[in-house]
């Protein structure tokens, strides 16, 4: 990686208008770095590159690596790294999520464009349109490099910040000898690089250029990171009062700073204030398709930076249920745990005194298929009357999905003989769905597996205004010690957008303890499966409680002890469905101190001493 390094370019896809689609880039070809910084052309592609490294959490397996789901696939590399993680075994010199040098190697792309490209050769014919681009190209690589360093931050804490392209020669490694930067110092670099690049960036760009970095992107990444700085992991925490530079500089404030809050919210308001996006709200009527639909389709108005995705099923086909009318292949299972965590519609948490809430009995009503209501029968009262986004996220026992092509509800309780006729494959040791759900969130009614007919057109939100309404929310009641009007209606937009009741409810809504468990479990269940409960668990400092011990799915394995003492005919439906709705447990999981940061890898700390190791590595 000497100057003369060569640089792998990326070329642009274009897929058609109606997709707007930007900056997908693919591998096309080799050239040196004088070459690509001779030529615009080519140093548009390194720009594209350094896009294609923002994140695209719909290709990580990041829900199974905390409460959210599990991943059946533990042969195969996803699943095995997921098992890593869930029991505690990985380490400093084996992180399935460290990705330290691949972020550095891509800091270090983004510092020499940042340094080269405003000495690009321009043709004079161009020169007026380049005159208003080759600034933006720069705020552009600069706000990636910050996202690149919260990548590192929320991982690692306290990093080395290089903000210049060091010459890295094996002969000659004194640049490459660096300390760790403090957390304040760089949190503090990548708010003012949010800062600087906000305003040199535009509020909205032209339909052709979606999927470009904005103003709003920026002030968005600003408020992300300033939530994570304020929070318990970084802000007080006493476990990492010890750990220095070999020259005694402190890399984490020991000392609690409630004025970090204030900053955060100050953030998440700046990029409401804009006044440019909004709660995506197109069925008001129906609330399960109000919020479900967002996932499937290439939203712009409450998506803020959109990593945009090429028309594709491959989704679809992981989330699927396996059964022959759904042809997928289940990957995840949703944990009893999180379906627990949706409240019922009337706003009551399900353990809570009034919510209405029984886990006998059945029912029969109307489900939304994700293209009309169907007709449900025989369901259990426990998905009976909750939140609506649990519809929209969920596919569970009897649950419908495209029911006038698929002609019958989703069945994921055992039943049959040899693999069976769930579902789900319940007997297999690494069966697509041997748990009792399935994820339906991102998933697209669009497609349909069997006529083959249709696609699917979606983002993933990198940024979105229902994130920021919650940063909003949680830093303004941390800072506040109490909950105000503002707490309030900033959650209570995320509600009543799928038609959830308002806060406050229940007596202890009032109080900042209490409103900080509801704006906790409303991140938990707007933000399911956007790869967000993993971080969040660790800033608040309680994965020691909720990613450590049992984890629990349903009893879709059931024995022939079990099914045999139903009476019924142990091959039926009805026997296995009489024995399912017990939870089992899934997974005995593992979390300790030292795992809410990762370690510095041991290559790292092996090519530079002075690079000194986190808490308990």
């Amino acid at each position: 990686m000497k100057k003369s390094y060569i640089l792998l370019l990326a070329g642009l896809l274009t897929i058609g208008t109606s997709c707007k689609k930007y900056l997908d880039v693919v591998p096309s070809e080799y050239t040196t770095e004088e070459d690509v910084f001779k030529n615009i052309n080519l140093s548009e592609q390194a720009l594209a590159r350094l896009y294609n490294g923002l994140p695209n959490e719909l290709t990580s397996d990041m829900t199974t690596y905390t409460d959210e789901s599990y991943h059946h696939w533990f042969d195969n590399a996803g699943g095995a790294d997921a098992y890593k993680y869930n029991l505690g075994s990985w380490s400093n010199t084996d992180n399935p999520l460290g990705n330290w040098a691949g972020k550095y190697q891509d800091i270090r792309r983004a510092n020499i464009f940042i340094e080269r490209i405003e000495s690009v050769p321009i043709p004079l014919n161009r020169e007026a349109y380049y005159a208003i681009w080759v600034p933006r190209y720069k705020a552009e690589a600069r706000f990636i490099r910050a996202q690149f360093y919260f990548e590192l931050f929320k991982r690692y804490g306290a990093v080395p910040l290089l903000t210049k392209a060091i010459n890295v020669d094996p002969n000659d490694l004194g640049e490459t000898q660096v300390f760790r930067n403090s957390v304040d110092e760089v949190v503090n670099f990548i708010t003012s690089e949010c800062d600087a690049v906000a305003a040199a960036l535009p509020l909205t760009h032209e339909d052709a250029q979606i999927g470009r970095i904005t103003k709003g992107a920026a002030l968005a990444l600003k408020s992300r990171t300033l939530l994570y700085a304020a929070s318990p992991l970084f802000n007080g925490n006493p476990l990492y009062a010890n750990i220095k530079n070999t020259d005694g500089k402190q890399l984490f404030n020991s000392a609690y700073d409630k004025e970090k809050w204030k900053k955060a919210a100050d953030a998440a308001k700046a990029v409401i204030d804009l006044g440019i996006y909004n709660l995506y709200n197109p069925f008001p009527l129906n609330p399960v398709q109000n919020y479900a639909a967002q996932f499937y389709t290439r939203d712009y108005s409450e998506t803020i930076l959109a990593r945009i995705l090429p028309n594709a099923t491959t989704i679809d086909h992981s989330l699927n249920p396996n059964g022959a009318p759904f042809k997928g292949s289940g990957k995840y299972t949703p944990l009893q745990e999180l379906i627990d965590a949706y409240e019922m519609k009337n706003g009551y948490p399900i353990a809570a005194d009034g919510s209405g809430y029984a886990d006998k009995g059945t029912w029969n009503g109307q489900l939304w298929d994700g293209l009309k209501f169907q007709n449900v029968n025989n369901l259990t009262n426990m998905y009976k009357d909750r939140d609506p986004r649990f519809y929209a996220s969920i596919f569970f026992q009897y649950s419908v999905w495209r029911f006038d092509a698929t002609k019958r509800g989703v069945r994921l309780a055992w039943f049959g003989a040899g693999n069976g006729q769930t579902d789900g494959w319940a007997t297999g040791k690494s069966g697509t769905n041997p748990l009792g759900y399935n994820v339906r969130k991102f998933v697209t009614p669009e497609f349909d597996e069997n006529a083959k007919t249709g696609t699917g057109k979606r983002n993933f939100p990198i940024f979105r205004l229902g994130e920021v309404y919650l940063n909003y929310a949680e830093a303004m009641n941390e800072y506040q010690g109490t909950p105000d009007a503002d707490v309030y209606e900033y959650i209570n937009r995320i509600r009543n957008r799928v038609s959830m009741p308002a806060l406050p409810i229940l007596a202890a809504d009032n109080t900042q303890d209490g409103m900080r468990k509801r704006i906790q479990n409303e991140r938990r269940i707007e933000l399911a499966f956007e790869s967000h409960r993993f971080w969040d668990v660790r800033r608040w400092l309680i994965a020691k409680t909720v990613d450590n011990g049992e984890v629990h799915g349903l009893n879709a394995r059931p024995s022939a002890d079990e099914l045999a003492a139903t009476g019924l005919n142990v091959t039926s439906e009805a026997a296995g469905v009489a024995v399912f709705y017990k939870r089992v447990v899934v997974q005995t999981r593992v979390f300790n101190d030292k795992h809410y940061l990762m370690p510095i890898p041991q290559t790292e700390i092996d090519k530079d001493p002075n690079l000194v190791q986190n808490y308990g590595w």
